[in-house]
Parts: structure tokens; sequence; C-alpha cells
């Protein structure tokens, strides 16, 4: 077995995504080729309600697939097949978004109002 040396650390860059949720995007940010095939990799950790229960309402996707973790939290998530359920904490969801079909994502929080989980 041989072991791969670390390439780079890479710090996480504050940003707002959505209808205002801030995160922290450790890439996907301009080029990709170092992560490839991963697009994205955003940690929505947070403590502070009105930073995050905006969420992400109805939004398209054209053929990608997501992972999102929830660490902490509960998240509600719905597409426009009426598909709909909560992923809460230790709750994985991979989705695979088709052309034409739309989805929303609305962060809820725990009841001490703690958001966090990550996704890909």
């Amino acid at each position: 077995m041989s072991i791969r040396p670390v390439k780079r650390i890479v710090t996480a860059t504050p940003t707002i995504e959505g209808a205002g949720v801030h995160l922290r995007r450790a890439f996907g940010f301009g080029e990709t080729s170092e992560t490839d095939p991963f697009l994205l990799f955003d940690d929505f950790r947070n403590e502070r309600p009105e930073d995050y229960r905006a969420g992400f309402p109805w939004h398209p996707h054209r053929g990608i697939e997501t992972i999102t973790y929830v660490l902490g939290g509960t998240v509600d998530h719905a597409d426009s097949l009426g598909n709909k359920g909560t992923l809460g904490a230790g709750d994985v969801q991979w989705m695979t978004a088709g052309r034409g079909i739309l989805h929303q994502e609305m962060p809820k929080g725990d009841p001490q109002g703690r958001m966090h989980g990550f996704q890909l």
C-alpha cells in the first residue's frame, strides 16, 4: 500500500447561496481540475437561524448529483414531482437532478437553532 501525500490544504471561503444562506465553500470557485469529478464542497455549519432559514427555495438543476450529509439540525427537501422528506442528524441524501425538475432545500436547524452539514 502506498500513502499519497497531501497535495494542498485549502481554507474554506465564506459565501452566500440560495436565498441568503451563509456557508463556507472549500472548493467550487473557478478552477476545479484538482477536485474533478466534484465541483463544489460546501460546509453549512451555522448557529444563527437568520443566516440559514431563508434556505434554497425552488430552483432547477440540469444533470448534476449532490450528496448532502446532515450532522445537526434538519433540512426539508421537496421536488416538483411530489417527492419530499426531511433529513435529520446523521442522514445522507444522494440526489440525481434531471433537467426540468425543480427542487428546494429548506434548513430548519435544531431546537437550539444550530444547523450543521455539508454538501458535495
